[in-house]
């Protein structure tokens, strides 16, 4: 089976790295789905975006990103977020906390912005906003 070579970093730490037989992202293109084989593309990832990694052993590895970069060479997948966040990792009441504050700014940009990166984060640890 083929597989693809990915990098997921945020500017913070390396997040994951390893062979994958999918990865899925949503980019300000709209959903991208990249298989083995893909061809070479650069996208950026939409704000408030998850990006979904299927592992070789058919786990899916769902991660909160924001802001950055989606790679895909002959060589890979490589993800390059401002900031990102494993599910397993995402404290879902202070993502809905976050939520609540950012609602309260209204149409404040860094308030719809804050309210976006919180709505990734519950949706990426399978929460509703």
């Amino acid at each position: 089976m083929a597989t693809l070579q990915v990098e997921l970093v945020a500017v913070e730490r390396l997040i994951w790295s390893g062979e994958a037989s999918m990865v899925i992202a949503r980019t300000t293109e709209g959903e991208l789905g990249v298989l083995p084989g893909h061809a070479p593309l650069l996208g950026e990832l939409a704000p408030g975006g998850v990006v979904r990694i299927r592992t070789t052993d058919g786990d899916d590895m769902i991660v909160a990103a924001h802001g950055g970069f989606l790679s895909v060479t002959q060589r890979g997948v490589s993800i390059l977020a401002e900031t990102a966040e494993i599910s397993s990792e995402i404290d879902v009441e202070r993502a809905r906390e976050a939520l609540r504050r950012a609602e309260e700014g209204g149409d404040d940009p860094d308030a719809m912005a804050a309210a976006r990166r919180a709505q990734s984060r519950l949706a990426a640890a399978g929460q509703d906003a």
